[in-house]
C-alpha cells in the first residue's frame, strides 16, 4: 500500500506546481495530526499553537490541493498531449487498467478525496471550538485585547466564555460574528485601530438575549447588604465603612424605588445622549401605562440643544431603550478606581494594615507615572521598600514579608488595570454601577432632567438603597440609637427609621 502511494504522489508530482501542492498537503496533515497528538497529551496548550493548528495548516492543506490539478493542468498544456496519455505515462498499467470495480488509481483518488473531507470537516469543527475558547479571545491578539483578557480573569464572569455574551447562538449570530471580526483582524494587521478602543461599543449582543439568560428581572427582589471598607491615610489606616441595602428588586407593584424597576418586562425608560456617548443625557423618557412622560435636561438649553432635537428628528440622533449594560457598562471587563482598588486588597488582607502610613505609601507607589509596565514593577517596589527603609527601618526589619506581599499586591493591581500599549490608564474606563465618583446614576436622576411641569426625576439618597453607615466607624453605625450631641443626628435618625420602617412589620 506503501509503495502504491509512493507511485501515486511521484505521478502528480508533475512539475514545481504539482510538487509544491503534493508537499504542502501531505506536510499539513501529518503536522496536523502531530500537533493534534501533543493537544491531546497535553503537551501544548498555547493559543498560538492552535492558531497553527486550526488555522494555518488547514490553510495550507487546501492551498496544496488546489495546487495540485493547477500543475497537472500546466503539465497537460506544456506537452500538448492527452489526460488518457499521460496517465499511461505517469503511472503503471496496473493502476491505470479498469478491474471490475475500477482502476485501482480512481479507488486511491476517491479514498484520498474521501479523507480530504473527513480531515478538513475535523479541522474546521476544531477550529471553531477553538475561537469560541477565552484563551483565543484575549490572546490570539495579544496587544489588542491584553487590558480586555486581564481584567476578564479577575472578574465575576471569568467563568462564562466570552462568545456567550459578545457572539450569542445560532448560525445568524456566528455569520455576523465572523463578518465583523474580518475588520478587526485587518485593523490588528495593519495596526488601524484606535488606542485606547473607544466605548461604548456599538456592536454588543442586546442584552436581553445575553444578560438575561442568567440574570432576568423577574428574579431579583428584596434587598442585598454591601459593606464597602475605606482606610484613611494615617499611620493606621483607620477603616471606615459605608453600608448599604440595596434594593434590588424589580419593582413589582407600587414599589418604583426598586433599581431593576428600570429593566422589567413591564416598564421601559428610553433616552437620547449628547453624541451617543451615553455620559450626558439630552432627555429621558419613562412609559407610564401606555404614554411616556419625558424629562428634559434644562442645562442643555439653546443653540445645542436645538441642534441635537433637530438631529433626532430627521434620524440622526440615537434614541435607545435602556438595558443592563446602561449601567452594568463594566460587567466583567471591570478597571478599578485606584483608591478602591488599595482599599479592597486592604480589606482581605493582600496588604497588610499593621505596616505604617500603608494605604497613604501605596496609594502614591500605584499611581505615580509610569513610562511602561517594566519600569512600573520596578518603582511599586523602589517606591515602598525604599519608603520603609528609609522611615521606620524598624518595621522594615521586623516585616520584610509583609512588605513583599504589599509589592506583590500592588504589582498585580497595576498590571490588571493599566495597559501603556493600548493608552489604558487609571478611569480610562469608568463603570456606571453606583455614584461615589459622580456620574452614573446622577446621570439620569438629577435636578436637571425635568418634565413640563418643572418636577425632576427623583434623586433621593433612600431611593435604591438605604444607608446603614457612611464613612462610618463601625459598618452598621446608623442602626444603632442616634447620638443627639452629634451634627449627624437627625440624618441618623432619618436613615435607622427608613430602613427599620421598610423592613420592620
Amino acid at each position: 500500500m506503501f509503495r502504491r502511494f509512493q507511485i501515486f504522489v511521484r505521478g502528480l508530482s508533475t512539475n514545481w506546481t504539482g510538487t509544491a501542492g503534493v508537499v504542502l498537503a501531505t506536510s499539513a496533515f501529518f503536522l496536523f495530526l502531530f500537533m493534534e497528538a501533543l493537544r491531546l497529551l497535553e503537551l501544548v496548550t498555547n493559543a498560538y499553537i492552535g492558531l497553527v493548528s486550526y488555522m494555518l495548516l488547514p490553510g495550507l492543506f487546501l492551498l496544496g490541493l488546489a495546487l495540485i490539478p493547477i500543475g497537472w493542468w500546466r503539465y497537460r498544456r506544456a506537452t500538448g498531449r492527452s489526460t488518457a496519455e499521460l496517465l499511461s505515462d505517469r503511472f503503471p498499467p496496473e493502476m491505470v487498467h479498469p478491474r471490475r470495480t475500477g482502476s485501482s488509481l480512481v479507488a486511491m483518488i476517491a479514498g484520498l478525496t474521501l479523507l480530504n473531507v473527513l480531515f478538513l470537516g475535523v479541522g474546521g469543527a476544531r477550529m471553531l471550538h477553538f475561537m469560541d475558547e477565552p484563551v483565543f479571545c484575549g490572546t490570539a491578539c495579544h496587544d489588542v485585547m491584553h487590558p480586555e483578557w486581564a481584567t476578564y480573569q479577575g472578574s465575576p464572569h471569568a467563568r462564562v466564555k466570552c462568545v456567550e455574551c459578545h457572539v450569542g447562538e445560532g448560525a445568524d449570530a456566528l455569520v455576523d460574528a465572523k463578518l465583523n471580526g474580518l475588520w478587526q483582524i485587518v485593523s490588528a494587521t495593519f495596526d488601524l485601530y484606535d488606542r485606547p478602543i473607544p466605548t461604548p461599543v456599538h456592536q454588543l449582543r442586546p442584552a436581553r438575549e445575553t444578560c438575561e439568560k442568567c440574570h432576568w428581572p423577574e428574579k431579583f427582589f428584596g434587598d442585598r447588604i454591601r459593606t464597602y471598607p475605606k482606610f484613611e491615610f494615617d499611620r493606621e489606616s483607620t477603616p471606615s465603612y459605608t453600608t448599604l441595602s440595596l434594593k434590588i428588586g424589580s419593582g413589582r407593584g407600587e414599589e418604583r424605588g426598586e433599581i431593576h424597576w428600570h429593566v422589567a418586562e413591564a416598564n421601559e425608560v428610553r433616552y437620547s445622549s449628547v453624541g451617543d456617548e451615553r455620559e450626558e443625557m439630552l432627555w429621558v423618557e419613562v412609559r407610564t401605562g401606555s404614554a411616556f412622560r419625558r424629562y428634559v435636561n434644562r442645562k442643555l438649553a439653546g443653540e445645542r440643544a436645538a441642534e441635537e432635537t433637530a438631529a433626532e428628528e430627521e434620524g440622526d440622533g440615537t434614541v435607545r431603550v435602556l438595558d443592563c449594560v446602561d449601567c452594568h457598562n463594566r460587567a466583567t471587563h471591570i478597571y478599578e478606581d485606584p483608591e478602591r482598588a488599595v482599599d479592597e486588597r486592604i480589606a482581605s488582607g493582600l496588604l497588610d494594615r499593621s505596616l505604617p502610613y500603608l494605604k497613604r505609601e501605596a496609594l502614591a507607589a500605584l499611581t505615580a507615572g509610569y513610562p511602561d509596565t517594566s519600569a512600573a514593577m520596578a518603582g511599586i517596589r523602589n517606591a515602598l521598600e525604599g519608603y520603609y527603609l528609609r522611615e521606620h527601618p524598624t518595621e522594615a526589619s521586623a516585616a520584610p514579608r509583609e512588605i513583599d506581599r504589599a509589592v506583590a499586591a500592588l504589582q498585580a493591581a497595576y498590571r490588571r488595570n493599566i495597559h501603556p500599549l493600548m493608552r489604558v490608564g487609571w478611569n480610562t474606563y469608568p463603570a456606571h454601577r453606583g455614584h461615589r465618583r459622580g456620574g452614573s446614576c446622577f446621570r439620569c436622576h438629577n435636578a436637571d432632567l425635568v418634565d413640563s411641569g418643572g418636577e425632576a426625576i427623583p434623586h433621593d439618597c433612600t431611593l435604591c438603597h438605604s444607608m446603614l453607615a457612611y464613612d462610618s466607624a463601625r459598618p452598621f453605625a446608623f442602626l444603632e440609637e442616634p447620638d443627639s450631641s452629634t451634627a449627624e443626628a437627625r440624618m441618623h435618625a432619618y436613615l435607622r427609621e427608613e430602613f427599620l420602617g421598610r423592613t420592620g412589620p
